[in-house]
């Protein structure tokens, strides 16, 4: 009823909506714009200053509104406001979490997971064992799974591949799989205050990175997509996700993961170019760039479908999907560097030199150091 009665009148007052989301209304005028998000009955404006001020004018004179000011703090994300840009970070939620969990006394490690052994057998990340004991609920495991989710969803996607492979243990976790939980909450530890920075001066745009780590599950031979999104050299989208099909080599492996970051990236030009045209700013037509480490994968996907013994059994659809994205000029798709492929952040476990690299690549800052 609320969201009905608030798009009514928005939209009886100039303001567009899209079903791509229907949460954002937005109204250009002749000397400036003006975004609002709107999450139940929080308001969230976005634009130039006089149309802010008009519009929240507008809001007063029809609900019964506070104005809070500038958005400080939204859904459990901090939004700190600086000179060149803000930050966007979960310091507060963090503190409680390790409180809660007893862990905001334990030391610091730079990572938020060991580098896996090559040796099956001595994989702390293997399954419940046939003699080994299951953790009973007195280890609040299923509860800290849940708060680091949350986490990982929202601003910190460093820990994202450490936290999807430690969920698939939901079910029958041991003390092995509870080691790897404080193991996360003690990279936390060290890392309360960082964030995601998105700079008001950056000129890039959405570009992509994907990358599969291929058996990343050698117990259950499955492979893992990993992508993120960034637009200003931010992170706004990322994703680590065990397949459902066993890949039956790293090309495979790699064409899945491709699939599925070039899905997400149909949506994310959708949202951006529809705010950027109703905004009335300057459109960017080129396609988005999406880089991927596998060279054979990116000239299949140039070149068109290969029908060989080692690819003639994947789907086409795996295929077809980012070439028709490709034919009509929405997506790039170049090779890089697996050294500079920003995206085994979401992959696979890496030492502290790389994954820091990463981690810094992908837009994340600490609060106390801006």
């Amino acid at each position: 009823m609320w969201y009905n009665r608030l798009s009514d009148y928005l939209i009886s007052k100039g303001y567009t909506n899209n079903l791509i989301c229907p949460c954002v209304f937005i109204k250009k005028t002749t000397s400036g714009y003006v975004i609002i998000a709107v999450y139940v009955d929080d308001l969230n404006i976005i634009g130039t200053h006089k149309e802010i001020n008009e519009v929240i004018m507008l809001l007063k004179g029809e609900f019964e509104m506070k104005d809070l000011g500038k958005t400080k703090y939204c859904l459990g994300l901090q939004i700190e406001h600086m000179h060149n840009g803000i930050l966007v970070h979960q310091s507060n939620y963090v503190e409680k979490v390790l409180k809660r969990f007893n862990m905001d006394k334990s030391n610091p490690l730079s990572t938020p997971m060991v580098v896996r052994s090559l040796n099956v057998d001595k994989d702390p990340f293997r399954p419940c064992e046939e003699n080994e004991e299951v953790l009973g609920p007195e280890v609040p495991y299923l509860s800290a799974i849940g708060a680091l989710m949350y986490l990982t969803n929202c601003t910190r996607p460093d820990i994202s591949f450490a936290v999807n492979l430690l969920a698939r243990f939901s079910s029958s976790p041991t003390k092995r799989h509870w080691n790897g939980i404080k193991h996360i909450f003690r990279y936390l530890r060290g890392t309360v205050d960082l964030g995601l920075f998105y700079s008001n001066n950056a000129k890039e745009g959405l570009l992509g990175y994907t990358d599969a780590g291929y058996l990343s599950d050698p117990h259950k031979a499955r492979s893992q997509t990993g992508y993120v999104f960034m637009n200003g050299g931010t992170a706004i989208s990322w994703r680590s996700q065990k397949h459902t099909l066993v890949a039956t080599s790293s090309n495979h492996a790699e064409v899945i993961a491709l699939h599925e970051a070039s899905r997400e990236c149909v949506w994310l030009r959708s949202m951006t170019q529809l705010i950027v045209t109703s905004c009335g700013l300057e459109e960017d037509r080129n396609p988005t760039l999406i880089y991927e480490d596998n060279a054979a994968c990116v000239t299949q996907m140039k070149e068109g479908y290969i029908k060989s013994d080692r690819t003639k059994h994947i789907p086409p659809r795996f295929f077809s999907y980012t070439q028709d994205l490709m034919k009509s000029n929405q997506v790039e798709i170049k090779y890089v560097q697996s050294s500079n492929n920003t995206t085994d952040l979401f992959t696979k476990s890496l030492p502290t030199a790389i994954f820091r690299k990463h981690v810094h690549s992908i837009g994340m800052r600490h609060a106390h150091k801006m």
